[in-house]
């Protein structure tokens, strides 16, 4: 059984609790930005992923580019819910022989002399360069189908930008 809640006289909890709801929305992202989980290259990984992020186009498959939270020299978004670019991400793990999730067969193509990765998601794609000196990651919603479109827009940036090599 709840007990009665007695309140003492000229005491109220509406300024603490508007101090709380104050705190919670400054919190809350503002619109124009997209969180994304920011990556951590480093040495050569890095100076190209720096390079990368200042050759990457305003818009992408006419999807206006966004500010990615937290801003971040190694990331980048586009369009609402947002494509989203991490520069310096690992090799993903179908490529390494002996995880659970190693596909020697995984789907690949090369799009305006890029070679990304295709990989099946929840809700559309994650693409990733493969054969170049920085691993590029770019997840597109399902909502962009076909989500490959995304690619032909970000190759020229990845090309001037991340070398061919081995990581």
């Amino acid at each position: 059984m709840l007990g009665r809640v007695k309140c003492s006289p000229g005491r109220s909890l509406a300024p603490p609790l508007l101090a709380v709801l104050i705190a919670v929305a400054g919190c809350a992202p503002s619109d124009d930005s997209a969180s994304v989980a920011v990556p951590a290259p480093k040495g050569e990984q890095a100076r190209l992923c720096r390079a990368l992020h200042g050759k990457l186009p305003d818009t992408v498959d006419g999807l206006k580019r966004r500010t990615a939270d937290p801003v971040s020299d190694f990331t980048a978004v586009w369009g609402e819910p947002a494509v989203q670019l991490r520069c310096g991400v690992p090799e993903p793990d179908v490529l390494k022989p002996g995880n659970e999730h190693y596909n020697p067969l995984q789907d690949a193509a090369e799009i305006n002399g890029v070679e990304w990765l295709f990989e099946k998601q929840d809700d559309g794609y994650r693409f990733t360069t493969v054969l170049r000196r920085a691993n590029v990651e770019v997840t597109v919603p399902g909502k962009y189908a076909p989500e490959v479109d995304v690619l032909t827009d970000l190759a020229s940036a990845v090309k001037k930008t991340v070398p061919v090599g081995v990581v």
